[in-house]
């Protein structure tokens, strides 16, 4: 019997959460979609896996026995992946890079020079991600290295080296009260409508909403975008407003959209990151010191 990996997948967000409600959050997925999916699961098997209940999704005791071995297995058919598609790059001579919206900014190109001239005749194939996958690919395999804004999920799984930090700033409608201010007190942004990630995206999504500097006062959401057109159409549109970084003025200007600085909130963070069974790797090494060889100066990244 062949099971689809993507059902077991489902199978261990369930698991995790314990909720069919905060697993299809995190999958991306409608929670019908993935209650069907779980059943189909709990069909091919011939066992029921989870005991459902108002207070959540408690597992079976087939259900224990199959998530003790499920995460091992995944983990080594993501390897086996990451191997695969690796080496056709270097058959290639192609080095997979992802990258967040305006990650490393400016040092990009001085980044990609350096890799190229220590590694001639190979290509960087640079590689634009979603915001619902702040890895940029990499915790998927789809890249071998990835340019990224931390924190972000999954970060502790992969290997991070900090690149540079820039203040993080707001940016809004040109049309607010609020937009002739030279600094705003982040307080006075509290019972503003956000533009957020989406829910999904866990640690990043609570990171650019500042959540954590709010003293518990809830967030207001005005919409929910996945990029960076639509990011800056929402607040063009007047939806809400939304941190960035301080750089974001010069990547994202649009008319109708100032950014402000902000205060009494931290900065935001560049790295690069790779996964771990490449710590041995000499290409994607030689990409990480070539980022923290071209790490941009303090005054480059202050907005």
């Amino acid at each position: 019997m062949d099971v689809d990996t993507r059902l077991l997948r489902y199978f261990v967000a369930v698991a995790e959460e314990g909720s069919l409600t905060r697993a299809a959050e995190r999958l991306f997925v409608s929670q019908p979609a993935l209650t069907k999916q779980i059943k189909q699961l709990e069909t091919q098997l011939g066992v029921r896996l989870f005991t459902r209940s108002r207070v959540g999704m408690a597992l079976t005791e087939p259900g224990r026995a199959l998530e003790a071995r499920v995460p091992a297995l995944l983990a080594e058919w993501d390897g086996i992946l990451r191997e695969t598609r690796s080496t056709a790059g270097r058959a290639a001579r192609v080095l997979r890079v992802g990258f967040m919206a305006s990650a490393a900014n400016e040092a990009t190109p001085h980044i990609i020079a350096e890799f190229t001239r220590r590694r001639p005749g190979w290509r960087v194939d640079m590689r634009q991600a979603a915001w619902s996958e702040p890895s940029a690919g990499l915790t998927d395999g789809d890249v071998d290295a990835a340019l990224v804004r931390m924190p972000f999920p999954g970060q502790d799984a992969l290997r991070t080296e900090v690149l540079f930090s820039e203040p993080r700033w707001v940016a809004l409608p040109a049309g607010h009260p609020l937009a002739v201010r030279e600094v705003i007190p982040f307080r006075e942004l509290w019972d503003e409508p956000f533009v957020a990630a989406p829910p999904g995206s866990g640690r990043w999504r609570d990171y650019w909403l500042a959540t954590d500097e709010r003293e518990g006062h809830p967030v207001r959401i005005g919409a929910v975008t996945d990029r960076p057109d639509d990011w800056l159409s929402a607040i063009a549109n007047g939806y809400g407003m939304a941190l960035a970084p301080a750089s974001a003025a010069r990547f994202h200007a649009r008319p109708g959209i100032v950014y402000r600085p902000v205060s009494g909130i931290g900065p935001s963070q560049v790295g690069v990151a790779w996964a771990r069974a490449d710590d041995t790797d000499p290409v994607v090494q030689d990409f990480v010191r070539c980022c923290l060889d071209n790490r941009p100066r303090p005054a480059d990244v202050t907005g």
